[in-house]
C-alpha cells in the first residue's frame, strides 16, 4: 500500500461523523483532534481497541487525495481519535498510580485496612480528653515516683478539690489469681474513723430476732415480706445481714442481689447469729472488699474532708487487713503496687516497703 504524505502540517477538525458514531458518544477532546506535526510527512494512525495488556497496532497509510472527500475517510479518522484518546487515558492512568513524589515511578500498592473493634477501637490514654482540673492537680505530682504514706496524703488532700466532697481509695495490686480457689480474696475490715458516709442496713430474720433487730438500729427488718418485695425490684439499702435461719429462703435472691454484690455471706459478716453486733460494725464503718478477676482489690477508707491522720489510721488498718487476709495460694511477692486517690482525682503510688513498715506517730 502506497503511503502519501503532506508537505506542510495539517489539522482535522471532525466536522463530520459517520452514521454508524453518534454525537452523543464523542468526548469534547474527540470533537476537536489536532495531531502534532511531523514535519515533512504525517499518517493519521488508527488502533484497533484491544484488550489492555496487548499493545499492537497497525499502520493504516489514508490519501488524502483520494479519499479525502469520502464518508469512509471520515469514519477512519474518527474511530482513529478514538483509539488515540483511549490510549492516552490507560497512559494516564498508569502514570498517575506508579509515579513517586520525587518523579521517579514506582509501583503504587494499596493497603486496605480492617476497622476496629472492641478495645482497639478505643482511643490510647493519652488521647483522652480530660478537665482543665484534672491537667492542673495531675502537675502536682509526679508520675511514677513512689511516694511515702504520709506525703501521699497530703497530696491527695490538695488534690480534691471539686464542689463537692470526694470519696477516698486506695486500689492494691496483688499477685494472685482469683481463677484458683486457693487465691482467692474476701473479707472485711472496720475502718477506725468511719467511712463518713450513711449506710442503710436491711435485715432477714424472723422470730425473737425480729425485734432484736430494730432494737440494734436497723433501718429495714423483714422476713418473706421483705423477699418479696426484693423480687419486685425494692432495692433502697446499702447492706442486707441476714440471720442462718433464713438462707435457704434468701437463695432465690442469688441471681437478683449477686451482681449487685448485696448477696449476704458469711465471709463477708453479713450472715451471722448476732444481727445487733453485725448491724453496729457496718453502721461504724465496717467495708467489705474482694480481689477482681485481675488480682487488684478497691476499697474506700474515708472522705477527702477527713483531717491527715484519720485518713493514715483508716489506710493502715486496711492495709493491714489484706497482708492479714493473704490467700494460702499466693506464692512470691504478695505486694505488686499500691495506689490512693480521690474519686475524681488522678492516682498517687505508694512506696510499698515505707507503707508496710510505717507506725502512726502515736505507736512509736
Amino acid at each position: 500500500m502506497a503511503t502519501t504524505c503532506s508537505t506542510a502540517p495539517s489539522s482535522l477538525m471532525l466536522t463530520h461523523v459517520a452514521s454508524s458514531v453518534h454525537p452523543q458518544d464523542l468526548t469534547p477532546s474527540l470533537l476537536s483532534f489536532k495531531p502534532k506535526s511531523l514535519g515533512t510527512a504525517f499518517c493519521v494512525h488508527p488502533l484497533v481497541l484491544r484488550p489492555r495488556e496487548r499493545r499492537t497496532s497497525r499502520w493504516v497509510n489514508v490519501n488524502l487525495n483520494k479519499e479525502g472527500k469520502t464518508g469512509g475517510f471520515y469514519h477512519r479518522v474518527v474511530v482513529a481519535a478514538a483509539a488515540v484518546a483511549a490510549e492516552v487515558a490507560e497512559d494516564v492512568e498508569e502514570k498517575e498510580g506508579v509515579e513517586g513524589v520525587d518523579g521517579s515511578s514506582a509501583v503504587g500498592t494499596v493497603t486496605v485496612t480492617k476497622p476496629k473493634k472492641g478495645k482497639a477501637a478505643l482511643p490510647l490514654k493519652r488521647d483522652r480528653r480530660r478537665s482543665k482540673r484534672f491537667l492542673e492537680i495531675q502537675k502536682l505530682r509526679e508520675n511514677k515516683k513512689e511516694y511515702d504514706l504520709k506525703t501521699a496524703v497530703s497530696l491527695l488532700k490538695q488534690m480534691a478539690s471539686t464542689k463537692f466532697v470526694e470519696s477516698v481509695e486506695a486500689h492494691f495490686r496483688l499477685n494472685i489469681d482469683p481463677k484458683y480457689n486457693d487465691q482467692q480474696l474476701r473479707a472485711t475490715v472496720s475502718l477506725p474513723k468511719g467511712t463518713g458516709q450513711t449506710v442503710k442496713v436491711a435485715v432477714l430474720t424472723q422470730g425473737e430476732k425480729f425485734d432484736e433487730a430494730k432494737n440494734a438500729g436497723a433501718d429495714l427488718v423483714g422476713g418473706e415480706d421483705l423477699i418479696e418485695q426484693i423480687k419486685g425490684g425494692f432495692m433502697e439499702f446499702d447492706k442486707l445481714i441476714a440471720s442462718p435461719d433464713m438462707m435457704p429462703k434468701v437463695a432465690s435472691l442469688g441471681k437478683i442481689l449477686g451482681p449487685r454484690g448485696l448477696m449476704p455471706n458469711p465471709k463477708a459478716g453479713t450472715v451471722t447469729p448476732n444481727i445487733p453486733q453485725a448491724i453496729s460494725e457496718f453502721k461504724q464503718g465496717k467495708v467489705e472488699y474482694r480481689a477482681d478477676k485481675t488480682g487488684i482489690v478497691h476499697l474506700p477508707f474515708g472522705k477527702a474532708d477527713f483531717p491527715e491522720e484519720d485518713l493514715v489510721v483508716n489506710l493502715l488498718a486496711a492495709v493491714k487487713s489484706v497482708e492479714s487476709n493473704k490467700p494460702s495460694g499466693a506464692k512470691g511477692v504478695y505486694w505488686k503496687s499500691a495506689h490512693i486517690c480521690s474519686s475524681m482525682g488522678p492516682s498517687i503510688r505508694l512506696n510499698i516497703r515505707e507503707m508496710l513498715d510505717y507506725k502512726p506517730p502515736s505507736m512509736v
